[in-house]
């Protein structure tokens, strides 16, 4: 089974490509709270969405499901998931949570009226994981690796991945039979870690969702709508067809990949310090 596809947009015609393109969810996000501090040295997203940009979205899509992230759990989370399951949003993801009441209460308001999504992505939420899967009412789970690498004070994002934190973290999940998710792949050929690495990861892991980043289709710096539809196009066609060729991997040519990737993480990680350090 193919990965399903998740991209960050509020913008309806950019939603319409992706989807024309076989991206299988359009990501509303609303989180806001603590996140420009916590990310304030690291060129991340942060988006600027709105309640009012669900039902824009929810209007148009017929295919890709529509999830919207809204903020860690506080006194006005009632209301913000109450206004997107409202405006049409059709699964809900709650970000930065440490602790088992916070999934329960996010879980037990729902209650199962859309689907849900818990991400995972500090190190408090890796401690607590075993008491949270508990709730029988989970959907998914994905793994941030943004903010997991941050709360655990590393380097580069995809050192959980080489460290076995993911690995962990994805037994646990595979036992329970939570389908799962984590990082972010760029097109094909890019990326610090390239997106083959990646991808290939996934596979040896058992995920089946992963977000596609901003160097995939940078919307936003493309402007031009024909351009992004020509990327979107290319760029998911090479995805695909590289899946495709890895979908059937023996045991050992996966852990071969692992072994790279491992490697490749470790050399960027000793770059990036050297580089501070000279910096």
């Amino acid at each position: 089974m193919a990965l399903q596809l998740m991209y960050i947009t509020n913008n309806p015609e950019v939603a319409s490509i992706a989807e024309k393109y076989g991206v299988d969810r359009i990501w509303i996000d609303l989180e806001s709270i603590g996140k420009d501090e916590r990310q304030k040295n690291i060129n991340s997203v942060k988006s600027h969405h709105r309640l009012e940009d669900i039902k824009i979205l929810s209007d148009i899509l017929t295919k890709s499901e529509l999830m919207v992230r809204v903020n860690p759990w506080y006194e006005k989370s009632e209301y913000e998931i109450e206004t997107s399951i409202a405006n049409g949003a059709q699964r809900i993801m709650l970000p930065m949570w440490k602790t088992k009441e916070e999934t329960d209460n996010f879980l037990n308001l729902i209650h199962g009226r859309v689907k849900t999504t818990l991400l995972l992505e500090t190190k408090e939420a890796v401690e607590c994981l075993d008491e949270v899967l508990k709730n029988p009412y989970i959907d998914e789970v994905y793994i941030g690796l943004n903010d997991l690498h941050l709360s655990y004070c590393m380097t580069f994002m995809f050192e959980p991945l080489a460290n076995g934190t993911v690995d962990d973290i994805c037994c646990k999940l595979r036992a329970k039979k939570i389908p799962f998710g984590f990082g972010g792949i760029a097109k094909i050929g890019d990326g610090l870690l390239p997106s083959e690495r990646i991808i290939t990861e996934h596979y040896r892991l058992g995920s089946t969702i992963a977000i596609l980043s901003r160097s995939f289709c940078n919307a936003v710096a493309i402007g031009d709508m024909n351009e992004v539809e020509c990327v979107f196009e290319i760029n998911m066609k090479r995805l695909r067809d590289f899946e495709r060729t890895i979908r059937n991997f023996t045991p050992e040519e996966f852990e071969a990949n692992r072994i790279v990737t491992k490697q490749i993480v470790e050399r960027t990680v000793e770059r990036i310090k050297k580089e501070r350090i000279n910096g």
